[in-house]
């Protein structure tokens, strides 16, 4: 009985597949990650900016305690209008501050990134994390009137 070429090649294409399977799954979940993080902070980026720009519309009329309570109010009232499509599972860890101080305005969102743990896995391949995530999440706009 003669071996031809396709009888020497059996269970090759199988070989060939488990080892691009694994190359594209890794790439695959990379890419989906990273992408609930990056989604995160961009939010967390306009929120700021938002509430810095909208804070600009109180009153300056108002005494200056009236007024620096009401600019941190509206502040921290657009960060929740902006922020309310954030899963519920991390919308707890998430630490919202608006501080008016000396004629300037600092907007700030930061969340613990271990609070994502909770609604995505965290694949450990040796020495390999992915997603590798700083400590936190922050975002910050701060604006002088």
């Amino acid at each position: 009985m003669k071996i031809g070429l396709s009888h020497k090649q059996k269970g090759a294409a199988a070989i060939e597949f488990a080892l691009v399977f694994v190359i594209f799954f890794a790439v695959l979940y990379g890419v989906l990650s990273y992408s609930l993080p990056l989604l995160l902070m961009q939010s967390f980026n306009n929120a700021t900016a938002e509430a810095a720009r909208r804070s600009v519309a109180v009153d300056p009329t108002l005494a200056a305690a009236a007024y620096k309570l009401k600019v941190e109010e509206v502040a921290k009232a657009v960060l929740e209008e902006k922020l309310t499509w954030v899963p519920s599972a991390i919308k707890g860890s998430i630490v919202k501050t608006a501080a008016y101080n000396a004629g300037e305005l600092v907007v700030t969102v930061s969340l613990p990134a271990t609070a994502l743990s909770s609604i995505m896995p965290v694949l450990k391949l040796g020495v390999i994390t992915v997603p590798q995530l700083p400590t936190d999440l922050t975002a910050k706009s701060s604006l002088s009137f």
